[in-house]
């Protein structure tokens, strides 16, 4: 039965000389796709050839590897078994297996590289390899993930060694969760990365802030600040892993949702009865970027369905509003909403117990007020927000993309797990008064939760946080290189120059984050900052390693965090603070 499902799959791959076009490029690839899912979707099964297989692979790739800011979305998946194939993922591309553990799943070789970008050094340069995903896979060799922002590995197994740079080129990440890495993980010149249960034999590697959640405590360093730039945190306060698409002999294809789960350490897939359950795919609106609108979608949400978004760009006139509690809007491939008429992406009215998942959001030429609304209600349920990424501007437009703010998060209880929200600070139509954002975040709900918190280059304060019993581990941030004048860049009290990365609201009474790293790069102008962050000085309101630094330019940062820490006066400068609560620090 299995193997004539698989048959019914890979037919038309078995006939050579079947050739297809993918994408605008047009490639010559032969035919691996599902009515289900559409053309940018690709099913390898066992019985299909190695060569083709890899032939397909290598052609992806050859279109991805340099397409930043591409409108082509893949998604590469394979069905249970073992395959001799080594794969590279490029932009805009998710690989994944369709078993229910990723040791179902086993590929020779996965790697992601930056040689198609080099720093002044000429070392291969992963600061812009965004946009792609690995997940629910078993690597079957030491492996390469040279990655920066809007990235993730999940719910992998690497047979080896896991590097996560090329060759000690510049890289800014990142993102690991539920995986177990036989031998070490090497971050060497990354930045930051958040490692969130994880299980390795020893961590190697550190430059400014790495961060350790509920990791096997077996591999994580001992050291930690201000010696190292380690932070170790024993335990996952609360969290629900992404959920993923799996197929059954018997059942066919389903969306496999893990549950929440508490004071969690480790990876969760260790047994054979992975805690959570499969939802059929009738369950869901398969949705596709070239039939599918706003109304169509609303259409569907109306009707009780989810929604899967095929891999694609999705321009819409109207928001995608979700009013049913327990509602799930999950991406594949990397899959596009673009707001074309001022309009939100997303807005949920009145609803919890909420999964957004796996999407880009992206502002359109006519200014929104944000792009996600995530809604309040009473008493609400958990909900997991994760591989949930941002842009305004980059892409390839007649006149820049805009918005007032990319997410506000009034519901209680949200759980985001791994967001970038970008102001694009290269590509087309980028500019101080071009591609403009004051905000990229705004919190107002009560205990939220934050890992991986990515925000950087908007007009004003990069995150905005207003509810209480909140908590950020790992936040990334770079603000604005572009400010034309220290006069179009002063704090609202119109005494300090710059605006703070985290601005946590005067009113709020707890709050806490830990390992936090908040950068200054004056690329286009001289603009003093004030300091990096601002929090009320009460008990109750506590920081846990935060790092400054100063990349470039002049001239420098006075504080980091209201008015403690040290003066940030030559490029390369750091300062760090190891606590901070109620006006004291160390």
């Amino acid at each position: 039965m299995l193997k004539k499902r698989y048959m019914i799959l890979s037919g038309l791959a078995m006939l050579a000389g079947i050739l297809t076009g993918c994408g605008n490029n047009k490639m010559e690839i032969r035919d691996y796709h599902t009515d289900t899912f559409g053309q940018n979707v690709f099913i390898f099964t066992p019985e299909d050839d190695t060569a083709g297989i890899q032939d397909a692979l290598d052609k992806i790739y050859a279109t991805q590897e340099t397409a930043q800011f591409d409108d082509n979305r893949y998604a590469v998946y394979f069905m249970p078994g073992e395959y001799d194939v080594s794969a590279n993922v490029g932009f805009y591309t998710q690989l994944a297996g369709l078993g229910a553990l990723p040791t179902d799943t086993k590929v020779a070789s996965v790697n992601t590289y930056a040689e198609w970008l080099t720093n002044p050094q000429g070392l291969h340069n992963a600061t812009c390899n965004f946009w792609r995903s690995i997940e629910n896979v078993e690597m079957q060799s030491d492996t390469v993930w040279a990655v920066s922002q809007a990235t993730d590995m999940r719910r992998v197994q690497v047979d080896g060694n896991l590097t996560l740079h090329d060759n000690y080129g510049w890289a800014s990440g990142g993102f690991l969760s539920d995986s177990k890495v036989t031998g070490y993980v090497d971050s060497g010149t990354q930045q930051q990365w958040l490692s969130r249960n994880n299980s390795y034999s020893s961590w190697m590697g550190q430059n400014w802030n790495m961060v350790m959640l509920g990791d096997d405590k077996a591999g994580v360093p001992e050291k930690t600040w201000p010696e190292a730039s380690y932070t170790a945190i024993e335990k996952t306060k609360i969290v629900r892993e992404k959920p993923f698409l799996v197929y059954d002999k018997k059942d066919g294809f389903g969306v496999f949702v893990p549950d929440w789960k508490q004071d969690s350490t480790s990876y969760g897939w260790g047994s054979d009865t992975p805690e959570g359950k499969v939802l059929p795919l009738k369950d869901f609106y398969v949705a596709k970027d070239d039939t599918d609108t706003a109304a169509t979608l609303n259409q569907a949400l109306s009707e009780g369905k989810d929604i899967l978004f095929t891999p694609g760009i999705y321009e819409l006139d109207d928001a995608i509003t979700v009013k049913k509690s327990g509602t799930i809007l999950l991406g594949m491939g990397l899959a596009t909403l673009r707001s074309t008429a001022g309009n939100s992406c997303i807005v949920t009215e009145n609803a919890d117990d909420l999964i957004l998942a796996g999407l880009l959001m992206d502002a359109g030429t006519v200014e929104s007020e944000k792009l996600v609304l995530l809604g309040a209600k009473e008493n609400a349920a958990p909900s997991l927000i994760a591989d949930l990424y941002f842009r305004v501007g980059g892409i390839a437009s007649d006149s820049p993309c805009k918005t007032k703010n990319c997410i506000t998060v009034d519901l209680d209880n949200t759980v985001g797990d791994n967001l970038w929200v970008w102001r694009a600070d290269h590509g087309d139509n980028v500019g101080w008064d071009l591609n403009t954002c004051k905000n990229g975040i705004i919190i107002n709900g009560d205990n939220v939760t934050m890992y991986a918190l990515m925000v950087e280059h908007f007009n004003e304060y990069q995150t905005m946080w207003n509810g209480e019993g909140g908590t950020c581990i790992m936040y990334q941030s770079e603000v604005p290189y572009d400010v034309p004048d220290k006069g179009q860049w002063i704090n609202p009290d119109g005494k300090r120059f710059g605006y703070a990365s985290f601005k946590v609201a005067e009113d709020v009474t707890s709050f806490d984050a830990s390992g936090l790293g908040i950068y200054l790069y004056n690329r286009d102008n001289a603009i003093p900052m004030y300091c990096a962050m601002e929090v009320p000085d009460i008990e109750g309101v506590h920081v846990h390693h935060v790092i400054t630094a100063y990349l470039n330019g002049f001239p420098g940062m006075k504080c980091v965090i209201n008015e403690a820490g040290n003066f940030l006066l030559a490029t390369g400068q750091t300062a760090k603070i190891i606590d901070y609560e109620n006006g004291q620090w160390r």
